[in-house]
């Protein structure tokens, strides 16, 4: 009698954990691996798709300006926003590319070209990449296919640094306050 109740119950255990298994490590249809992050928060670009190649012009071996991104479904109660690019496959550690934070709330993205100043109109703040300049500095690997992540976070306040700070102060100032974060992810190789 004991067997005939914990056989169908440990039955049901096992296909309740499949079918959650199952669900999160695919995506749903016509979504992109990388781009979607906590509350359904979304960032993209049209310069290039989740996990494909970054084209040349966004990187050292061109033009060297940002990429466009947008995102979509902030969610409420966002105060700020910020966003850090980096490269984890670099040979002296995860290489900081971009940091940029204290943007509106309402923004929906930005631009191609973002100018390399410290504070923009809009009162968004650039950071110190790992090259030590304000602003974007793109892919430029050593050697072999790097991965690039295009990180966006949702804040529940501003951060209110001063324009320049570093990704360990960012990343201090943003701890306990990350309402959700997406990230998109492109690769780049020199030829």
């Amino acid at each position: 009698m004991r067997t005939e109740v914990l056989l169908p119950a440990l039955f049901l255990v096992l296909a309740v954990i499949g079918c959650g298994a199952g669900e999160s490590a695919s995506p749903t249809a016509g979504e992109i691996p990388g781009e979607v992050g906590a509350m359904g928060m979304r960032i993209t670009s049209t310069a290039f798709q989740g996990n494909d190649t970054i084209p040349a012009k966004y990187t050292c071996d061109g033009q060297d300006v940002s990429p466009p991104v947008q995102w979509e479904s902030v969610p409420e109660g966002t105060k700020s926003l910020a966003l850090i690019a980096d490269d984890p496959d670099a040979p002296v550690g995860t290489w900081v590319h971009w940091i940029i934070y204290d943007m509106p709330a309402d923004a929906t993205g930005l631009p191609e070209g973002v100018e390399d100043d410290g504070e923009r109109a809009d009162g968004s703040r650039q950071g110190k990449n790992n090259w030590n300049r304000l602003g974007y500095g793109g892919p430029c690997p050593p050697g072999g296919t790097h991965r690039y992540f295009f990180k966006l976070y949702a804040l529940d306040s501003k951060l209110g640094l001063p324009a320049g700070a570093g990704v360990k102060q960012v990343m201090d100032a943003m701890e306990g306050h990350i309402l959700a974060q997406a990230e998109l992810m492109g690769k780049y190789a020199r030829k």
